[in-house]
């Protein structure tokens, strides 16, 4: 899971190369300009531990090796004026950390590119049957109909109800996740074959709130009711197989969902005829041994309108919310002493609850963006629990339509005993991305007890040749 955000640019202000031919003017200069500009230069992009004039970040390692959590804040996105992307990234498998920190630097480059040319909905599906050239597999199909589904389904009513911006957007999202995942596929030193990871991710621009999710992170919002109380709002829905839609999808192209005995709680993706690898999310970027089998990495993308009431995001991995609640999460980013430590306040708090409710447990890998919504009534660096103005909230979230509205969830519920150790890490420089709060290297007791497992079985790909083993062995007898 893994990386961190971070806090300030480089320089105070947008460096443009003097050598460039081309200026921001036009849309294609805009994207070739972002697409070349080094990713770790451009101004407002934050990926490391740390606070933001929107924002507050924070992730820590867990128990189980190198931190697979990435996250990422990037205001005045691609130089749009009152424009945040925010994302955070949960990997799983051998190299999901670097599938994880991939995927945070080049998807919002992707929907920026997307967005920029405004892909309309013929666009997108004439291009897709044009690369297709042949049969496609379950993603690609599944692509093809949520397109399909959404132009059908919306009619002349719904498109005048719901702004332009989420048209738009959720187009730009759809493709602009689905090249993500084809540029994966073919990279040449991410092996993302058993690896992947998920996204939750939202652009919000104004008062338009648009997210675009796959896999079991979440977003919640904290909000005031009429009352004036604070209230949490889930954003999102868990894409897990347990989900009717999701299990059935996974069956009719021919993998399985079931749960081990020790873990009946716990549905898993499975191969046809192999017991393997065993995911715990119906949809994730990457982890192609089962793209042929129902796995996607379509998103389910939805809009919110924002009101006042409205007062933070927060965007997490399942290492938080596998022990605290959606009412617990906004409880403690409200209570933080400061709007800059409301991530780490988060983060330490799950902590504490993974050793206090699994005490045999090793701690997952956590990661947190906190973004405020009423930054020009509050600093960043003042609390974060002063009231709302009451108005009356005109709230209205519509679902991308293959997927029910969320629920209010008190837990992820994907613990489970472990059975294995844990990867070690790769020869990728972990460097200042990896930054470890010191309390967190304490040791203490009971590593091999429970712990969260998104992939229980490597494929055989993974497994060192039996008859090189078998040769290596006849040559000790010898000797």
């Amino acid at each position: 899971m893994g990386s961190c955000f971070s806090l300030e640019s480089r320089s105070p202000h947008p460096s443009y190369r003097k050598n460039s031919k081309k200026k921001l003017g036009s849309h294609s200069s805009s994207v070739e300009y972002w697409k070349n500009e080094p990713i770790h230069r451009i101004h407002g992009r934050n990926f490391l531990n740390g606070s933001t004039q929107f924002g507050s970040l924070f992730t820590q390692q867990g128990k189980k090796g190198t931190n697979q959590d990435a996250m990422l804040v990037w205001e005045n996105f691609c130089s749009r004026q009152d424009t945040i992307f925010c994302g955070v990234f949960d990997g799983h498998g051998p190299y999901g950390h670097m599938v994880a920190k991939r995927v945070r630097d080049s998807l919002p480059l992707k929907l920026n590119a997307h967005w920029e040319h405004c892909v309309s909905g013929d666009e997108v599906l004439k291009e897709i049957s044009v690369n297709a050239a042949g049969s496609m597999n379950s993603e690609e199909a599944t692509f093809v109909s949520v397109n399909e589904e959404s132009r059908t389904s919306v009619d002349a009513e719904e498109m005048t109800k719901d702004p332009e911006i989420f048209h738009t957007l959720k187009q730009s999202f759809l493709k602009a996740f689905k090249v993500m995942d084809r540029e994966l596929k073919t990279h040449p030193s991410i092996d993302c074959f058993c690896s992947g990871t998920t996204a939750v991710t939202l652009v919000k621009q104004g008062r338009h709130l648009i997210i675009g999710n796959v896999g079991d992170s979440r977003a919640v919002m904290g909000t005031r009711a009429k009352d004036d109380s604070l209230v949490a709002v889930q954003l999102t829905v868990d894409l897990k197989p347990n989900l009717p839609a999701e299990a059935e999808r996974i069956r009719k192209c021919k993998g399985r969902v079931f749960a081990l005995h020790d873990e009946p709680e716990v549905a898993r993706v499975w191969l046809p005829n192999n017991d393997s690898p065993g995911l715990a999310m119906a949809r994730a970027f990457g982890d192609f041994c089962l793209k042929d089998f129902g796995l996607i990495s379509v998103p389910d993308v939805s809009y919110r309108q924002l009101t006042e009431k409205d007062e933070f995001v927060v965007l997490a991995t399942d290492g938080i919310w596998d022990v605290l609640s959606n009412k617990e999460v906004v409880d403690i980013v409200a209570a933080a002493p400061s709007r800059s430590s409301a991530a780490r306040a988060l983060v330490e708090s799950a902590v504490r609850g993974w050793r206090y409710k699994y005490p045999t447990s090793k701690v997952d890998d956590c990661a947190v963006v906190c973004l405020f919504l009423d930054t020009d009534l509050h600093p960043i660096s003042s609390a974060s629990n002063a009231k709302s103005n009451e108005r009356p909230s005109s709230a209205v979230q519509v679902s991308s339509g293959n997927v029910s509205g969320p629920a209010i969830l008190e837990g992820s519920g994907t613990c489970r005993a472990s059975k294995y150790a844990s990867h070690g890490e790769s020869n990728e420089e972990l460097s200042k991305e990896e930054e470890i709060d010191a309390e967190s290297e304490k040791d203490w007791s009971a590593l091999e007890g429970v712990s969260r497992v998104n992939t229980l079985l490597n494929l055989p790909r993974f497994v060192p040749d039996k008859e090189d083993d078998k040769a290596a062995a006849g040559m000790r007898k010898r000797k």
